[in-house]
């Protein structure tokens, strides 16, 4: 079964998503960063998606869901390497990713990991 590998640093989870994203895969992600949240007691989940040229209502909304779930797991998420032309159809899809915090990149991204857990704090 194709899987996406979760690395940790520290108390942040990193997952970087270099493979076109389809359902099951994106379902498997799903439960494979819960568990890790849950073993590693993570508490931050960095996803950088700059290899995906496209994300479908789907992919989005299971990135809506990763980050509620860590969020209720007592962890926060943030996106990062997003392209222009995905933040364009995510919005054209109507997709209201309230839960999700975004960054430009990766160093970007842990900055704002690493402020939310000073203020969490």
């Amino acid at each position: 079964m194709e899987r996406i590998p979760i690395l940790q640093m520290g108390d942040i989870l990193l997952v970087t998503i270099q493979v076109d994203m389809h359902d099951q895969l994106a379902l498997t992600l799903q439960d494979d960063l819960t568990e890790r949240i849950r073993a590693t007691s993570a508490r931050g989940v960095l996803i950088e998606i700059s290899a995906l040229d496209i994300v479908d209502s789907f992919i989005g909304r299971m990135i809506d869901t990763i980050s509620a779930l860590a969020r209720i797991m007592d962890a926060r998420t943030v996106v990062v390497g997003m392209q222009p032309a995905v933040a364009i159809t995510l919005v054209e899809l109507g997709l209201n990713l309230a839960g999700v915090r975004t960054a430009l990149n990766v160093d970007r991204g842990m900055k704002l990991l690493q402020q939310i857990g000073d203020t969490d704090a």
